[in-house]
């Protein structure tokens, strides 16, 4: 059964956000105060909707419960974000992410009962900060303030050695969770697995960790 969705405010994130739900294939209503923002969504969402979100009975009149995500990506607007959060959850909506404009913001958030909160500017900004850093490092996703998920490329430093030859989960305290090599995936590899230059490690743990396992990578 094809998840639906709902994307409250069609600004860049909100946009794009809707954009490649539709892409894959799921169903989605785009929601917001602005009628051209809303015309520009009516071919690419199931739904396109010119709507009010502070206001419940707006909110009631979408059905707005039974969609199994709702992502609020209201733009500046501290105050409707918190307000149609706030009615989300008092709607009984099940999940519900939602996008902070500042650390003050996400507390807010967090105590009203947003399941999930992001920073898009800020998360963007420090994994091309990580990026452009190590020449090494390819992706970076934060899990938490302290743990993130990292794609790094095996330098010659690496090559021939095995995940047991390495001990990285005993010298770092980091796991290699998978290694993409050309067009496979290797996922969970076994510890007799040998390292070639060029694959992409992908290490989960704690950033600290991380970054002392990126410094021994590097040519």
């Amino acid at each position: 059964m094809r998840k639906e969705f709902a994307v409250i405010g069609l600004g860049r994130f909100g946009g794009s956000i809707c954009r490649e739900l539709a892409d894959q294939g799921m169903e989605v209503m785009a929601i917001d105060n602005n009628e051209e923002r809303v015309n520009q969504f009516a071919m690419i969402a199931s739904h396109a909707v010119v709507g009010d979100t502070t206001d419940e009975a707006v909110l009631k009149s979408l059905g707005i419960r039974n969609f199994d995500h709702v992502i609020v990506a209201i733009g500046d607007d501290i105050q409707s974000s918190i307000l149609t959060t706030l009615i989300l959850k008092e709607l009984g909506v099940k999940n519900i992410t939602v996008k902070a404009q500042n650390d003050y913001h996400e507390k807010v958030l967090r105590k009203i009962g947003a399941d999930h909160v992001v920073h898009p500017e800020r998360d963007m900004g420090k994994r091309i900060a990580h990026n452009i850093v190590s020449n090494n490092v390819l992706d970076y996703l934060e899990l938490s303030d302290q743990h993130s998920i990292v794609e790094i490329v095996a330098s010659s430093k690496l090559d021939g050695y095995s995940l047991i030859d390495l001990d990285i989960r005993a010298k770092y305290g980091i796991n290699i969770v998978a290694i993409k090599r050309e067009t496979e995936i290797l996922v969970s590899p076994q510890a007799s697995e040998a390292i070639r230059k060029g694959d992409i490690l992908i290490v989960i743990g704690a950033d600290a960790d991380i970054n002392r396992f990126e410094k021994k990578v590097i040519q």
